[in-house]
């Protein structure tokens, strides 16, 4: 599920096209979506400030990252797919949920609140990386995740903040390193699979590699 195309305003790019790859290497069969709606905001990735007057779709832009093999969220059925996965970005916290604005008052895009009630209910693993886990926090009350640490540490995670308003949405938070050496966070009981992705200030190895391990998980809990 994509939010966008950039990480100041829609998806990480380079969190998609890891997960992408991944999904690939393991045999998997992928369809992207996203929802068709307004982004919050455009932000010009120079100068990391808004543009004025400026709008865009978030389903259109996030078509750059699909290369155009995209549909419309409100098209997903969980009958149809064995696992969903969000990358990060802020346009989960902008265009996926208010999140980045409403803090532990926000509310989820209905059709994003529809696929993830839909995909646990349905006993389906959801992946989450980055900032996504925030979604599920709000959504799935008492779900564990991981967004990496719950300190800065000097910058190293410089999102730390966020752990505490995953508490806060109702979630649990469960502290995670971001390299492979320490698997992504699985809550077997929900099947939520969470890693920290760019919370993290780290070679992007390391953020290739945390993210298959979190593909991985993923794939493994659809039983396929």
């Amino acid at each position: 599920i994509l939010s966008g195309c950039g990480v100041y305003d829609g998806t990480e790019i380079h969190e998609a096209s890891a997960i992408l790859v991944h999904l690939s290497r393991g045999g998997a069969e992928v369809q992207m979506y996203a929802p068709d709606v307004p982004q919050m905001h455009v932000i010009d990735h120079i100068k990391g400030q808004p543009a004025d007057a400026e709008s865009r779709n978030v389903l259109v832009e996030s078509a750059r990252i699909a290369r155009g093999k995209i549909a419309s969220l409100a098209k997903l059925s969980t009958a149809d797919h064995d696992a969903v996965i969000f990358p990060g970005g802020f346009g989960a916290a902008k265009n996926l949920s208010t999140f980045a604005v409403d803090g532990k008052d926000c509310k989820v895009n209905k059709e994003v609140e529809r696929v993830l009630k839909d995909f646990h209910k349905a006993g389906k693993p959801i992946g989450l990386c980055c900032i996504s886990p925030v979604l599920a926090a709000k959504v799935l009350s008492g779900a564990e995740v991981t967004v990496g640490h719950e300190e800065e540490e000097g910058g190293k995670w410089p999102y730390a903040g966020t752990a505490g308003a995953i508490k806060e949405l109702g979630g649990k938070h469960c502290v995670k390193e971001v390299t492979i050496s320490f698997p992504a966070h699985v809550d077997t009981k929900n099947k939520v699979v969470s890693t920290p992705a760019f919370m993290c200030e780290t070679a992007l190895h390391h953020i290739f590699d945390g993210i298959g391990a979190m593909v991985n998980s993923v794939l493994k809990l659809t039983g396929k």
